[in-house]
């Protein structure tokens, strides 16, 4: 016997934010605790709106599962006496088990044997359990910002204003505070009036759709973007695909209806951006765009309900945008009549983070640091100078009246200005780029000049923060770090640079201690700032599908050169697929095991006494002769297939002689000798973390 399960819990407004996060929670934590409780279903599926978190599970078994539990008791020893009467203990344990003494068998564990009796535990009806189990899941999500309302102790996402809980027909009575649930819900707030009544589960989305309510949030974002594209078509245009913004818009309604409104083409005249971030950003309107990239002076948004009075409605919003883009004009007009380098010295009044000064000091930081990146990368004069005139600029769009109002333009409004200052255009783009990439799975920066200002800007945040014991924790990551980190290695990577991640944290450190009182030393953070580098180089690499033992492999051999870490694992993954890799984990196993007993790696022909070690010695000299030019170049693979050579010699030296020798001189040297192989190798990886 089998039912359908409707569950859902009505609310005030709850931010779009929340709700896919909910939804996914509500699915899980009912699957899990369904799964406890041995309620067995065919499906389980959440829905949303603004106004409801759904819970609906097909063919709920009417009976839970009987559990059986193997209990253990007591030792043989204990419970039976000589003559194999139950004793005390095992009568206890019997009684205690609601089972017959008789029943109560003995097994052998790895503690000798003891005795054991299997508990039944009878499943109960499920309309019997329900109420609980679905309070459970009410207290089992969790969201971003909850909150108390009333004299609730209760904590949630908004107030929770009616409860519907139907089993099959019957009414499930979960009580949540002086809320119970019952048969009935609510429709759209503005298109529907008094209670609706749900007589069995089956009747729920017509009804409450008949009611202006479309609760399935896949069907609501279809309708969505489909009244979008064929609006956006109507009107000539086209609108440019925006996952996030259709999301949120789905959740911001009930009952979708899409309109098109039209602005001054004058506005137009504004940078796209500047137009854009108004209409996405703070009114969540939909951009409409030529078939060449070029804005029409139009926009889609979406109402909560149906085509009544669109008019009415289309008119409003074009009101409201109209403010938006005049007061976008005038800060742009504003802002153009004060070059971007006047506004540089405005920054000292500007605080980058209590402990670490102004960002005018971080604009003095990251001209240091890109005059030290531009001369370890070898940049030309030029470029080395407007990497030098990018980041005095970099910052000045903060102090503008356009990012002020519109933060999210912050870079990219210092492009614009730049240019209209009659800025090189290298120095333009750079601006833009140095923020990039602004979050997870974004470009990276196209031009030198902003992938040095970027590189300066993140490695400064990152070594400061640090330095003064601000640190990601958890999920707890206010200043971005860990993307920046990410970002820096990403950058490190696509473009090749041959930095020393090490050299470029001291830099930063040194930066600050000049001027400021630091918590931690160099050392330490040269040590907590290069483990979180390799972290995200682990995680870089894990992505891209090189094993773990890989990973580990080359970190060990070194991590400050980002560029050579990842050329190094794509190497040794690659060997690894070769025969010869068996061989050359093999050698350098044997090897390495004995040469950590090593105190030197100098080798003494003279105590070379056997044919043995003096042929792995010559074949030895000769591979590092013809390998060190590979290594010099970063061509590691063809490096590995070289030295793998070494697995013969390296046998026969093992097959004849004895390292541990009494002789001091002749065993230190043998030691030496495997040392000055083994450490070779470890140029490239350490192959003792190589799990086979």
């Amino acid at each position: 016997m089998h039912k359908d399960l409707l569950f859902e819990i009505g609310l005030e407004e709850v931010p779009a934010r929340f709700m896919p996060g909910a939804l996914e929670q509500l699915q899980n934590k009912t699957k899990e605790i369904f799964d406890k409780n041995r309620l067995q279903y065919q499906n389980i599926e959440s829905y949303g709106t603004p106004r409801r978190l759904t819970l609906y599970v097909t063919e709920l078994q009417a009976r839970q599962e009987d559990l059986v539990e193997e209990a253990k008791g007591p030792s043989k020893n204990v419970a039976f006496d000589e003559d194999g009467n139950p004793t005390k203990a095992a009568i206890g344990f019997a009684r205690g088990k609601g089972v017959n003494i008789e029943d109560l068998v003995v097994k052998e564990t790895q503690n000798g044997e003891y005795v054991f009796a299997q508990v039944r535990k009878e499943g109960k009806n499920t309309s019997e359990v329900l109420p609980e189990i679905l309070k459970e899941v009410i207290f089992s999500l969790s969201f971003p910002k909850p909150m108390r309302w009333g004299d609730c102790q209760m904590r949630f996402a908004r107030p929770i204003r009616w409860l519907l809980a139907l089993y099959g027909e019957d009414t499930v009575p979960v009580q949540i505070e002086e809320v119970v649930a019952g048969n009935e819900t609510y429709g759209h707030r503005f298109l529907s009036s008094g209670k609706i009544t749900i007589n069995k589960p089956e009747q729920y989305f017509e009804k409450l759709k008949e009611h202006y309510v479309i609760v399935d949030q896949s069907e609501r974002r279809e309708m969505i973007w489909q009244q979008i594209i064929e609006l956006a078509q109507s009107q000539g245009g086209k609108v440019k695909e925006d996952r996030e913004l259709l999301e949120e818009v789905t959740y911001l309604l009930e009952y979708p209806t899409a309109l098109c409104g039209n602005f001054a083409e004058n506005f137009l005249e504004l940078p796209q951006e500047a137009l854009i971030t108004p209409m996405k950003e703070h009114q969540r309107y939909f951009p409409v765009w030529d078939g060449a990239d070029g804005l029409l002076a139009k926009f889609i948004t979406v109402r909560n309900g149906t085509e009544d009075h669109i008019d009415i409605v289309t008119a409003g919003n074009e009101k409201v945008l109209e403010a938006r883009l005049a007061d976008a004009k005038f800060f742009y007009e504003e802002d153009t009549k004060i070059p971007l380098s006047h506004r540089v010295e405005k920054l000292k009044n500007v605080v980058f983070q209590e402990k670490l000064g102004t960002v005018y000091d971080k604009v003095e930081r990251i001209k240091s640091l890109s005059e030290y990146l531009s001369e370890e990368l070898k940049l030309s004069p030029q470029a080395k100078e407007n990497s030098l005139r990018c980041a005095y600029l970099a910052k000045a769009d903060l102090v503008t009246s356009m990012v002020y109002e519109f933060t999210e333009l912050q870079g990219i409004m210092g492009e614009y200005y730049a240019r209209h200052d009659g800025e090189p255009e290298e120095v333009c783009k750079g601006i833009r780029e140095h923020y990039m990439p602004r979050f997870s799975g974004d470009d990276i920066p196209e031009s030198t000049v902003g992938t040095v200002v970027a590189i300066a800007d993140k490695i400064d945040t990152i070594v400061g923060c640090f330095a003064v014991g601000i640190q990601p924790t958890g999920s707890q990551d206010p200043y971005a770090l860990r993307r920046q980190a990410q970002g820096i290695c990403y950058m490190i990577k696509e473009k090749e640079l041959d930095l020393s991640l090490q050299d470029l944290i001291s830099r930063a450190y040194n930066n600050y201690r000049q001027k400021l009182q630091l918590e931690l030393t160099e050392e330490e953070v040269i040590q907590e700032v290069g483990s979180f580098f390799q972290q995200r180089l682990a995680n870089i690499m894990e992505e891209e599908g090189i094993k773990y033992d890989v990973v580990n492999a080359v970190l060990a051999s070194g991590w400050e050169n980002g560029a050579d870490v990842f050329r190094r694992a794509h190497a040794l993954t690659a060997f690894k697929e070769k025969e010869e890799f068996e061989a050359l984990l093999i050698a350098f196993t044997r090897a390495g095991n004995l040469a950590k007993k090593a105190t030197t790696d100098n080798v003494d022909e003279n105590y070379l006494k056997e044919e043995v070690e003096k042929k792995l010695w010559e074949q030895f000299l000769l591979v590092q002769q013809e390998t060190a030019p590979m290594l010099q170049k970063g061509d590691y693979f063809d490096a590995l297939v070289i030295i793998s050579g070494l697995r013969e010699p390296i046998d026969d030296f093992f097959n004849g002689v004895m390292v541990m020798v009494d002789d001091e001189n002749v065993k230190n040297n043998r030691l030496a000798l495997l040392k000055s192989i083994s450490d070779y190798m470890g140029r490239i990886a350490d192959l003792s973390q190589i799990v086979s």
